[in-house]
């Protein structure tokens, strides 16, 4: 492991359920600081490529490296499963998710819910995680709901809770499953408005989006997948500026129409 090594990098992933292939050979990575888009539309498999760099999924074939250490495997195709539990775990705690619908513990104050990994995964001090957590409720903008339960926030300050959670993990990167998508457009911008300035930060991300204006606006690399292929890639600027393919165009006007 070095720390020039990109934080995740997926070398010719391929994934499939029973016989439906849906990554097909993609190339993927994120260095330390990058913010990294996956955009395309429903079915392209930018989420199952999130999910199996965090290791959620089992991909059937290619590497996915942590800061350069290759995950282990054992067996071939659909009998392919990590070998090593215990690099799992330490590479999915760097690599923290999250996702559409805030998958926050209801009987759980949001508080309780920010601390609970870090306490339980990672064996840290109460002390210590408990002013991690009210320091990034606060930094998210809901510090004043540490006591409330999940059903008495509104969407956005769910999902905001969920990216408090997330942080306090102390993470190598972020990994981002359409944080917006489950939410209002008024709701929507003050999740984006936190994911700016993470990447102001220069956290690292991989964040698959519909937001077109989010990607363009927060990313270093977009990548645009077609049928579980890269179909383009390259800066916001190339990709939404002077798309070069075809079937990019078309997504773009679909999108900016919708």
């Amino acid at each position: 492991m070095t720390d020039q090594a990109p934080v995740i990098a997926i070398r010719d992933l391929h994934k499939a359920y029973g016989a439906l292939e849906v990554i097909k050979g993609v190339d993927i990575e994120a260095r330390r600081g990058d913010v990294v888009s996956l955009i395309g539309s429903s079915g392209s498999g930018k989420s199952t490529l999130l999910r199996c760099a965090n290791l959620l999924e089992d991909s059937q074939q290619g590497e996915i490296l942590f800061k350069g250490e290759p995950v282990a495997w054992r067996g071939k195709g659909h009998d392919r499963h990590p070998a090593d539990p215990k690099q799992v775990l330490r590479i999915r705690t760097n690599l923290s998710m999250v996702f559409q619908q805030f998958n926050l513990w209801s009987h759980m104050t949001i508080l309780q819910n920010v601390m609970e990994a870090p306490l339980t995964v990672l064996k840290r001090e109460r002390g210590e995680v408990e002013a991690a957590a009210r320091g990034y409720l606060d930094k998210v903008g809901i510090g004043d709901k540490c006591d409330a339960y999940p059903a008495q926030l509104s969407g956005g300050q769910q999902q905001r809770a969920a990216i408090a959670r997330a942080l306090c993990m102390e993470p190598e990167a972020l990994l981002f499953d359409e944080p917006t998508s489950a939410l209002d457009p008024e709701l929507e911008q003050e999740v984006v408005k936190v994911i700016k300035d993470l990447a102001r930060e220069g956290r690292t991300m991989l964040i698959v989006t519909h937001d077109m204006k989010m990607a363009r606006d927060v990313s270093k690399h977009v990548v645009f997948l077609h049928k579980g292929l890269i179909e383009e890639e390259g800066s916001p600027d190339a990709l939404f500026g002077a798309p070069k393919s075809e079937r990019l165009r078309g997504f773009l006007s679909s999108t900016m129409q919708a």
